[in-house]
């Protein structure tokens, strides 16, 4: 309280005389008599109390000096008296090697006493007379070998010992040790007994008859009950334990005996076996991250007791009841201790933490298994190894093992195998697993596919193999989506896995278009890559194309043309004066205050239908113009109607193609449309394809102002620079290029680590571009300094585009991994972050209260910029589109994959939905009715090629066209034109017209 040099302090009425009499020989105070809600304010003064406090300072500090003296001398007599010195005569008993299949091995030398506890309590534990035959099942390298050895040596039992080559042939090993010599007492791993089979065990090693009486199981994970019980022949009566401990305190720590009620019982048994009670002299301690004890809950074990330590390494002399880490972790409950796994075995896979021995045991308790090993391949593959007991097929043990697994533990890969390969020490050998796989891979055969009817047959195979779908299913219906049919992102990247491997070779975007596209629609994306010279595609919405509509205007040339005069942004000039429209009814307004009137858009009582991001002068609202049929007179505006005055019996509306221009291959990516404020007649269109081409085109007559070749496929759309001099546009290459808006020519190319399909956004106020990539990261780039001013790891891949919110200042993006991050853009430290739990397709939209995206999971989530969610809305089918909303933000639009289009309040109330033909996978655009400016339009794509004209306060159909090929592109529409991209290669616009204008 001195330190901060506190003024004032708020007690509790009951607690004001506890608080007078600890406080009142430090400090002076009066009570202020300020009352409220049983609160009494007092104020401190410190002036009278420095003397106090020095005097309390200094009987602390000597009370301090005191506990250290003590603390030293007591040291002292510790060090004389409790320590072991290995230097000791007669102090070591062995010395040996760890393994290292737990971790980097170490050098271990035993004492006398730290062994000898173990041998005796063995003893007694199993009961060892002179009767008794105990094999010697471990390598002398391995420490259990001491405590067999002299268990039987110290008993007068008789101790088998047997060549190696005999120990690798598993029933003639099982010959020698129960019907020659009748062995009683076997200590080994779990893998040691697993190589015997379960027919085996279950006939000879554990049957009625057996000559076992004691079965000790240990240096591994114990086998789960519902496997163990499989194991036993009926009526065997062979004693059962799980042994645990480490090198580092050698041997043992903890046993525990199975009872017999438990191995009898026909219940179908969950629960793991627990590790039991420390063994004679062991001290066992479960600590959390924090390093404190714990009666509760998980933690990692610690061994150790008095003379239980061990020297590791280079250790000399060591405090008697040293605790050592073991890197094992358990769970405790009601004082019982249960494995979970080691340290090295938790991996995190898919965002989410997995033991990989879940995998294992799960495995191992089906029928057609033997034995099975896992291994976590490079720290990036999940590979299952299996013994089986017959004929197995793979995909049957797919299925099997997604019904009992999470997604996120169902192995990349299964491989056969004859036996399973262990060390001396009888564990399982990982590196010789990896081998093994490593040789699979490369002997697999070179698959080559004899066409596209195969292809798609075994495209099927794949689809019903990864879901899980039943053989009988002759054939998958060709509109069928991967998430509708039972797929989760974790099943998707399976997929895309089986079908790299199947055609031998990556196939880029292939995980967005399984994610959101039926099977026909990954077929055909397949053949873009497998056969790139055929141009025909199985598809019947290609078969079936009709002839465009006629029109007057000259088919756009696709080829490289540059007209200066025609340019609407000068690149010498500091700053351009220009109004840029995007997806989603987003108006970019930049420096046209003084050209507003100029253009006929006065600010009008309607708010603005888009969303003004910001204006770098002033923040204005801006009425887009109305729609009407010829867009030549730039003076035209039309009337407005009557404020609140509703339009009765308006004309429904139709759409002709004004021009289309060439592509060369598919329009995915959506519309950006400048218009200068100086000549808006001069206004364009910038729009890249799969071709590799970005194409600026006049809006009015389609000519091709210039056309820039990238390096691969443009999905992306184009974002417009501050001064309107230049664009930015990412590609599949991974690099994000910036372009001169007057000619197209490159100005800087910035690499990221993967393909780039989200579309950049740009904050006015300081010039700064935020992109995201496939790579994970977000990168917030200055292309005046040509620099990377951050970059964020965001957990996932980032397809969507990022959403810029003026206040609070917030960068949003979304991940496939289904993370939304809110974002510093000035720093790009994250504010919060919100884990939806499937992936994020659709890009955030800001609204002045709340941050509004769509999930695959089919809902539309709500979030106040603080990051709690505040609603969702759930839909009948993923969410790809990203949300829209009005200009008053009381309306919020969207599509969903289930043929509908929403319109919900801010609550989260529907308003309506309207059922179109197909998906819905393009964002809507809102924009005012020719007929009054107070009524507002909805533009909407569905995948099919539709485009639907809706009323947005109804969602009444006022027009639909269709386009002749699939639609993902997104609409944008200015004056009386929509402008969008198709997948038949076409950059359309089309003129809307009301029905006196037709």
């Amino acid at each position: 309280m001195k330190k901060c040099n506190l003024k004032y302090i708020l007690v509790e009425k009951k607690q004001i005389n506890k608080f007078t009499s600890l406080h009142e020989t430090l400090l002076n105070y009066d009570t202020v008599t300020v009352e409220h809600k049983d609160l009494v304010l007092f104020r401190l003064h410190w002036e009278n109390a420095d003397i106090n406090l020095k005097l309390n300072d200094r009987k602390e500090k000597c009370a301090k000096e005191k506990r250290k003296n003590s603390m030293r001398s007591e040291n002292n007599s510790i060090e004389e008296k409790e320590h072991m010195d290995v230097r000791l005569k007669h102090c070591l008993a062995y010395v040996l090697h760890t393994s290292g299949t737990t971790g980097t091995p170490k050098i271990v030398r035993v004492p006398h006493a730290c062994i000898l506890p173990n041998i005796q309590h063995f003893q007694v534990l199993f009961d060892i007379t002179q009767d008794d035959v105990l094999f010697l099942a471990s390598p002398l390298t391995f420490d259990p070998s001491v405590v067999e050895m002299f268990v039987a040596l110290s008993s007068g039992a008789s101790l088998l010992i047997i060549p190696p080559s005999v120990k690798v042939l598993s029933s003639k090993l099982a010959e020698v040790l129960f019907s020659h010599h009748r062995v009683t007492v076997l200590q080994a791993t779990p893998t040691l007994l697993r190589r015997f089979g379960s027919q085996l065990i279950k006939s000879t090693i554990l049957s009625s008859s057996t000559s076992l009486r004691v079965l000790a199981l240990g240096g591994e994970a114990f086998p789960s009950l519902t496997v163990l019980k499989s194991w036993r022949g009926e009526g065997n009566k062979t004693q059962i334990f799980n042994i645990y401990g480490v090198t580092e305190v050698s041997s043992w720590a903890t046993t525990y005996r199975i009872p017999e009620k438990i191995l009898n019982s026909t219940l179908k048994c969950d629960m793991p076996v627990q590790l039991g009670f420390p063994l004679l002299g062991t001290v066992v301690e479960v600590r959390d991250t924090n390093g404190f004890t714990i009666q509760e809950g998980s933690g990692q074990v610690f061994l150790g007791g008095k003379n239980r330590v061990c020297f590791v390494d280079d250790e000399i002399t060591v405090p008697l009841g040293t605790m050592r880490a073991t890197g094992d972790f358990v769970t405790v409950k009601d004082g019982e201790m249960f494995f979970l796994g080691r340290k090295d075995s938790q991996i995190k896979r898919h965002g989410k933490r997995l033991n990989i021995e879940l995998l294992q045991q799960v495995a191992e308790e089906l029928q057609q298994v033997e034995s099975c090993a896992v291994t976590w391949y490079n720290q990036e593959k999940l590979i299952l190894f299996i013994v089986s007991k017959d004929d197995l097929v793979k995909n049957y043990i797919f299925k099997e093992l997604q019904k009992y697994l999470p997604n996120h533990a169902i192995p990349d890969e299964i491989v056969l195998i004859d036996t399973l390969p262990f060390t001396s020490h009888g564990k399982i050998d990982v590196s010789e697993l990896n081998k093994i796989y490593l040789d699979y891979m490369n002997s697999k055969p070179e698959k080559k596919l004899n066409g596209k009817e195969e292809l798609w047959e075994k495209l099927q195979f794949l689809w019903k193999s990864v879901l899980g779908l039943s053989e009988d299913l002759l054939k998958v219906p060709e509109e069928s989506l991967f998430l509708n049919s039972g797929g989760d992102s974790l099943k998707s990247i399976r997929l895309l896995n089986e079908i790299e491997e199947l055609v031998g070779t990556s196939v880029p975007g292939l995980l967005e278009i399984i994610l959101s596209s039926s099977i026909l629609e990954i077929y055909n994306h397949i053949l873009q890559i497998v056969f790139p010279d055929e141009d025909e595609t199985f598809s019947k919405s290609y078969a079936t194309k009709r002839k465009l509509s006629d029109t007057n205007q000259e088919e756009a040339s696709g080829k490289s043309l540059y007209k200066s005069s025609l340019l609407p942004l000068s690149y010498d000039s500091e700053i351009n004066a220009f109004i840029a429209l995007s997806r989603g009814s987003q108006i970019l307004s930049l420096n046209t205050s003084r050209f507003l009137t100029m253009l006929g858009h006065y600010p009008s009582a309607c708010s603005s239908d888009f969303t003004i991001q910001t204006n770098i002068e002033n923040l204005k609202s801006l009425s887009p113009p109305a729609i009407f049929g010829k867009s030549e007179d730039p003076s035209y505006v039309a009337k407005v109607c009557e404020e609140g005055k509703p339009v009765i019996g308006a004309e429904k509306m139709e759409l002709h193609i004004r021009w289309r221009s060439d592509s060369g291959k598919c329009v995915d990516a959506s519309p950006l449309v400048i218009i200068p404020a100086v000549d808006k007649s001069s206004a364009t269109v910038y729009i890249g394809s799969h071709s590799h081409r970005m194409k600026a085109v006049d809006l009015y007559s389609g000519k091709v102002r210039w056309e820039q070749t990238l390096g691969d496929r443009i999905e992306s759309s184009a974002c417009v620079s501050k001064c309107g001099n230049f664009i930015m546009v990412g590609c599949y290459n991974g690099l994000v290029y910036v372009l001169k808006s007057i000619n197209g020519e490159k100005y800087w190319m910035f690499t990221t680590e993967d393909a780039v399909k989200s579309s950049a956004t740009m904050d006015p106020t300081t010039g700064l571009f935020y992109i995201g990539s496939h790579d994970k990261h977000v990168y917030a780039l200055d292309i005046y300094e040509k620099k990377c001013v951050w970059r964020l790891a965001c957990g996932g891949t980032v397809f969507s585009s990022p959403c810029l919110n003026p206040i609070p200042h917030h960068l949003y993006c979304a991940t496939l991994g289904g993370l939304l991050l809110a974002i510093n853009p000035a720093t790009g430290n994250i504010v919060w972050k919100h884990s939806c739990g499937k992936p994020l397709f659709s890009s955030p939209r800001c609204c002045q209260q709340y941050i509004c995206i769509g999930c695959v999971d089919g809902n539309l989530l709500c979030f106040t910029h603080l990051g709690e969610q505040v609603w969702q809305f759930s839909t009948s089918g993923p969410i790809f589109s990203s949300p829209c909303t009005a200009a008053s933000e009381q309306e919020i639009f969207f599509g969903s994959h289930d043929f509908f289009i929403y319109c919900c309040n801010m609550e989260g109330h529907l308003q309506w939905k309207f059922e179109t033909t197909s998906r819905v996978y393009a964002t809507p655009f809102v924009f005012h009715n020719h007929n009054c400016s107070n009524e507002m339009l909805l533009a909407a794509a569905s995948t099919d090629g539709k485009l639907w004209i809706l009323e947005s306060q109804s969602g009444k159909l006022q027009s639909v066209y269709e386009l002749p090929g699939e639609v993902f592109s997104s609409p944008v529409v200015w004056e009386s034109m929509l402008i969008i991209g198709c997948r038949n290669n076409y950059i359309y616009c089309l003129d809307l017209l009301s029905g006196s204008q037709k």
